[in-house]
């Protein structure tokens, strides 16, 4: 069972109370705090379809990636405070505004709010798919509450080795606790469905972000899922990385992404036989790309 008044949400377990003003280590309290809510037009194509995909940018975040092109509201807790009534009718103000999914964008420290707030929201006529967009530090058990009201995962993988996940995220097993996490994920969804237009409704779309010197680790995190599941999810092979945050203090990630790199990684996938992916162009690593946080649409 996950509750905040001893909160073992995500894989810190903090164990602290949050109804009595403690914070862990995301700093959230027993308050939905968010940044933002829009159209978002630049995920990956079947969920940016149409009008674009119904994001809402939770505060906070349980890890404290050194490059984060969020910081601003994952590291510095930018964000207003909202009720669970005022989060449903967000969500369905971006159905009036013909979004094609809500997307959940950080969402973790919130579950047990945001389950409420689907709840209220499918009473008043909500029929759009669920998104859950996350860094995959969770708990099984927070995974489990979301059977039934998550359509799509868009899990990140990050890291194959630790010592990666330590130093560039202060997130110590991560990898274990990521594929459990998706292992979970897959179990509920099983498939990727897309409707008439393209737009994906159910399914899988693994997220791997790829870092500047990281080739091998990043073909290791390939190996895994295609080895795991085959064609049976799609991989979203990313190159938008762009040093932010604190990647200076860290000259091996203070650059930009090798072109030839990431061309090195698309054809390893392709030689592996991997055909459900999604791959970008250089242009996507550009802080054009990184979202203005001015509590629109909050």
């Amino acid at each position: 069972m996950i509750n905040i008044d001893k909160c073992n949400i995500c894989a810190r377990n903090c164990n602290i109370d949050r109804t009595n003003s403690e914070l862990g280590y995301c700093k959230s309290n027993d308050k939905i705090k968010l940044a933002k809510s829009y159209l978002h037009k630049w995920e990956e194509p079947c969920i940016s379809l149409g009008e674009g995909s119904g994001t809402v940018f939770f505060s906070n975040c349980n890890l404290s990636c050194v490059f984060c092109q969020n910081h601003k509201i994952s590291q510095e807790g930018f964000g207003k405070d909202i009720s669970i009534e005022e989060l449903s009718n967000i969500f369905l103000s971006l159905q009036d505004k013909k979004a094609s999914n809500i997307n959940l964008v950080t969402p973790t420290s919130y579950v047990p709010f945001i389950i409420k707030a689907l709840d209220l929201a499918k009473l008043r006529g909500l029929n759009l798919p669920v998104l859950y967009n996350t860094n995959s530090y969770e708990n099984i058990d927070t995974i489990k509450s979301l059977n039934g009201y998550i359509d799509v995962y868009l899990p990140d993988l990050k890291y194959f080795n630790d010592k990666y996940a330590i130093k560039y995220s202060n997130a110590p097993n991560y990898f274990n606790t990521a594929t459990a996490a998706i292992e979970e994920m897959f179990n509920q969804v099983k498939t990727n469905i897309f409707n008439e237009n393209g737009a994906v409704t159910k399914g899988l779309i693994i997220r791997h972000l790829m870092l500047p010197s990281l080739l091998f680790d990043s073909k290791k995190i390939i190996d895994y899922i295609y080895k795991t599941y085959g064609d049976n999810v799609y991989i979203s092979i990313m190159n938008q990385y762009t040093p932010m945050y604190k990647s200076y203090l860290y000259p091996e990630i203070n650059k930009n992404l090798n072109p030839k790199h990431y061309n090195a990684l698309i054809d390893y996938a392709i030689n592996l036989g991997v055909k459900n992916a999604f791959i970008q162009e250089s242009s996507s690593s550009s802080l054009s790309y990184v979202p203005e946080f001015n509590l629109e649409g909050v």
